[in-house]
């Protein structure tokens, strides 16, 4: 078709087999996540700013700075959790993976037990959600395991 460009250009061809497709339908999340991440960089920069300026004790700087860290940490592993509740209402694990589930459970009790040897309550509580949140996640697993591919079955055959 003449004068159209993009992904609507050959929206009718059926030789094709394409479906219309909403040129940058997905720009509004783009933006939310851009939005997010110059928000996040904007703390981690205040933060820097504020330990390096307005704290000038190296003790207190550090103290301040483990906790400022552990708040970040234990975000991070609490953020699975709004897809746990998908999970949950839609009983399947296919929006969950399984191999980073493992590899969180093993780098936060790694962390945890590094931290209860050092008696460093900076690096050990902040890492006790990540062993949580996966065990919450594997017992997911266990009872919604998830669909192997069909392609992928057809493979091993």
């Amino acid at each position: 078709p003449e004068g159209k460009h993009g992904p609507q250009a050959y929206a009718n061809d059926p030789e094709r087999g394409q479906r219309p497709v909403p040129a940058l339908s997905h720009h509004g999340s783009q933006r939310a996540v851009l939005l997010q991440t110059a928000t996040l960089l904007g703390v981690l920069l205040l933060g820097y700013g504020y330990f390096g300026l307005l704290v000038p004790d190296p003790e207190a700087r550090l103290q301040q700075l483990g906790l400022f860290c552990s708040v970040f940490t234990i975000s991070m592993y609490l953020s699975p959790l709004a897809d746990l509740a998908k999970v949950i209402q839609t009983k399947s694990t296919q929006c969950l993976s399984f191999s980073l589930t493992i590899a969180t459970l093993l780098t936060s009790a790694s962390w945890s037990l590094y931290g209860f040897r050092l008696r460093d309550p900076y690096i050990m509580v902040p890492n006790l959600p990540g062993i949580f949140t996966s065990f919450i996640r594997l017992w997911l697993f266990w009872k919604y395991p998830q669909e192997q591919d069909r392609n992928y079955r057809l493979l091993q055959t």
